[in-house]
């Protein structure tokens, strides 16, 4: 398989050319259609999955948890697990390009290289973090109080630059409903948005609106 080695992937990033090449050669091409599933809890690999074209959703039931595209990773959580279910479902938004790598590949990317190691454990901590923001957010109280939350949790300076599409995916909320939760925070003087920045002017304000029944 002729794939060149990701040097700026923050996770294969360093991994040296010898082993990337020997990894390529145990490793499967997928291509998915628009509208195919790539993995759902009962259809699954014990792979490490890279995508390489293409935007992919992750949907758990009914809620949008992410959209992957290129150089995303996904199937870390069923590589080392034992039996049971993947917990979502991967849907190709547009036809798409996947790289798996098996589960034994990545044992021997763990065991022979140790900054592989180092990143994988990053990237396993960061996604441990991202579930557990998301998490928050969607058992917030209200729609109003999912915002506050997810604002002060992701807030960097005291502003948070994202889109209106963006925020309504981790929030798995519609437009409509995102622009009610924010005209409320505006107008309790919690918060102020100039385009896709959002200003935290009372943190709070925002904590009590994640209190709110």
């Amino acid at each position: 398989m002729d794939l060149t080695l990701p040097r700026d992937h923050p996770l294969f990033g360093r991994v040296d050319a010898g082993l990337w090449a020997r990894t390529l050669e145990d490793s499967e091409l997928l291509q998915v259609d628009k509208g195919d599933v790539v993995y759902a809890p009962g259809r699954f690999r014990r792979c490490l999955g890279v995508v390489l074209q293409g935007r992919v959703e992750v949907r758990r039931e009914a809620l949008l948890m992410a959209t992957l595209a290129e150089g995303d990773v996904f199937g870390a959580a069923a590589l080392f697990a034992g039996a049971g279910d993947y917990p979502t479902t991967l849907t190709a938004l547009i036809p798409c390009k996947a790289l798996l790598i098996p589960q034994e590949s990545v044992r021997r990317l763990l065991r022979q290289c140790g900054p592989f190691a180092e990143d994988y454990a990053a990237y396993l901590s960061g996604r441990i973090q991202f579930l557990s923001q998301r998490l928050e957010a969607v058992s917030a109280p209200s729609n109003q109080g999912k915002l506050a939350r997810y604002l002060l949790s992701a807030q960097e300076g005291g502003a948070v630059t994202l889109s209106a599409t963006q925020l309504c995916q981790r929030l798995g909320v519609g437009r409509a409903t995102l622009y009610r939760a924010f005209d409320g925070l505006e107008r309790a003087g919690a918060i102020a948005r100039e385009g896709k920045t959002i200003r935290v002017l009372r943190p709070d304000r925002l904590e009590d609106a994640i209190n709110e029944p």
